[in-house]
């Protein structure tokens, strides 16, 4: 099934044939001995993604639903959570808190800016949080959250870390039982979904808790949902041939293969060419006049927010991009009509990215704005090489 377009917004991300034909196999039933085969092989290749060493869960559903399904298991109603919030996906977490009756406070930072930790440890000393949530790559703003300087300020109080990997699984590090900035600073729940740097197309709810996470459930009588309830949805993670709710058997066969070309890669060569990716792209994309919302030491190596140089008119530029056969997304919030943003992740080619360089010079031009294509795939080819050598 070939891909007509080039998708280079932030998630979905472009489909290869292998995860397609994966996907096009016969579907078998839900409760077959040979279907549970693959998808007890997607949990243990889960696991593995994340070094977790509790348990994992794989259902039907968005990313949202998976934030949904970390914080409605591990933060009670009157309960209190803090919010880091990089941007709009950030933000998200307070309204669906809310919903659940659990008490919000929020650290706002400025959009394309990080968290400074002193604000983070300020703020948990003036409250009993259960939980702290964090945005590892905000699809909004392009900041990636530098773990090392984060996690060990929010263990250090005794809040659980949920970590919001959507836009970061599989191109940054989140290892569960790695130590962060300082002795038993771990992240204890990562959600993510199928959609973005795994390389898939959109529909699973992927969620890892750590022990002490389970433990925090296994605390509670009851939580105020019922299909995010991970105590219904253990028995099927431990046995898939046990029914709760019918798993998506095409997109399980799809994510097992989309697994299967994560770990051929190998995870530490997949987070380095992200990086390549993300620093290439931006250094392109300099050259035509676009600057990046976040400062190259915190940009998520997944996907950048573009502010615009004056002379280019929003719609026009992705319209014209699109005619070319190269998708880019709007900005959000108070950055609409002002940047865009373009995803670099999963697996897409450096080939693909060059093309589509080339054809963002071209949209350019029919705004009747000169530019100099060849320089720009110049600093895109020499900043992916100096990426790869560590540089």
């Amino acid at each position: 099934m070939p891909n007509r377009e080039l998708l280079l917004i932030p998630g979905p991300t472009p489909v290869i044939d292998e995860i397609y034909e994966a996907m096009a196999q016969e579907t078998w039933g839900h409760t077959d001995p040979r279907f549970a085969a693959v998808f007890k092989a997607c949990l243990e290749q889960t696991r593995k993604l994340f070094n977790c060493d509790g348990e994992v869960f794989v259902f039907a559903g968005s990313g949202t639903l998976a934030m949904e399904m970390a914080v409605v298991n591990t933060v009670a109603p009157g309960e209190r959570l803090l919010v880091i919030s990089h941007g709009y996906f950030g933000d998200r977490f307070v309204e669906l808190a809310q919903t659940y009756d659990i008490q919000v406070d929020v650290v706002q930072v400025p959009w394309g800016s990080h968290a400074d930790p002193e604000e983070i440890r300020r703020r948990l000393a003036q409250a009993r949080y259960r939980a702290v949530t964090l945005t590892h790559a905000d699809t909004s703003t392009g900041v990636a959250a530098q773990l090392p300087e984060l996690v060990p300020v929010i263990k250090e109080h005794g809040a659980l870390c949920i970590l919001d990997g959507v836009c970061a699984s599989a191109a940054l590090e989140e290892d569960m039982q790695r130590d962060y900035g300082a002795p038993g600073a771990r992240m204890d729940v990562v959600l993510t979904a199928s959609q973005k740097a795994i390389g898939m197309p959109p529909g699973l709810g992927i969620v890892a808790f750590g022990q002490e996470a389970l433990a925090v459930r296994r605390q509670r009588a009851r939580v105020t949902a019922y299909f995010l309830d991970i105590a219904r949805w253990q028995p099927i993670m431990e046995n898939p041939v046990r029914y709760f709710a019918t798993p998506p058997v095409n997109l399980i066969y799809a994510y097992h293969r989309a697994l299967g070309i994560v770990f051929n890669e190998g995870l530490q060569n997949r987070y380095r060419r992200h990086v390549a990716m993300g620093r290439a792209v931006r250094a392109a994309l300099r050259c035509y006049g676009f600057s990046p919302l976040a400062e190259e030491t915190i940009a998520a190596p997944t996907l950048t927010c573009f502010r615009y140089p004056p002379e280019v008119t929003d719609n026009l530029f992705r319209s014209a991009l699109a005619e070319r056969g190269v998708v880019v997304a709007g900005a959000l919030g108070p950055l609409a009509g002002h940047a865009f943003r373009m995803g670099h992740m999963g697996n897409v080619t450096q080939g693909q990215l060059a093309e589509a360089i080339v054809k963002i010079g071209e949209a350019l031009v029919k705004q009747g704005i000169q530019t100099d294509p060849q320089s720009a795939l110049d600093a895109f080819h020499r900043t992916w090489r100096a990426a790869e050598q560590g540089d």
